[in-house]
């Protein structure tokens, strides 16, 4: 388990139950260990942070950025964020609200590759294309 700020516990509770749009529909495809079996938590304590979504099994941490995220002193905030989380070996996937509803599979797909690589699952090959008939 991942060292947390203790006071940051009831407000990531209460941040579970006020989700933005984006956070609900990715949540429906991580939640119950959609993507490898592994387990996602949301509104994730982190040293004094509270993270979007973590894979403690994967080292992962999913950020969905609003639009204020692409302000100056919010991407040197985020700089920062994702640094010390970094230093925990934690990697840090960052997706934008907009592009979580409406790229939805590509950002499933994305964060199920990185998953992959983190837990060194090999990549299979797609197989021949199949025979119909007989010759």
């Amino acid at each position: 388990m991942e060292a947390y700020n203790k006071k940051l516990k009831e407000p990531s509770r209460r941040l579970r139950c006020e989700m933005t749009d984006a956070e609900q529909h990715l949540w429906s495809r991580l939640r119950r260990k959609q993507i490898h079996g592994v387990q996602f938590n949301r509104q994730k304590p982190i040293l004094d942070y509270i993270v979007d979504f973590y894979c403690a099994k994967a080292t992962l941490v999913i950020e969905l950025d609003g639009s204020q995220h692409y302000e100056p002193e919010h991407r040197e905030k985020d700089q920062v964020r994702d640094q010390r989380l970094a230093e925990l070996g934690l990697l840090v996937l960052r997706y934008d609200n907009r592009q979580v509803l409406l790229e939805t599979e590509a950002v499933v797909e994305d964060i199920y590759a990185k998953v992959g690589e983190r837990l060194e699952i090999p990549r299979i090959p797609p197989g021949p294309p199949s025979q119909k008939g007989g010759m």
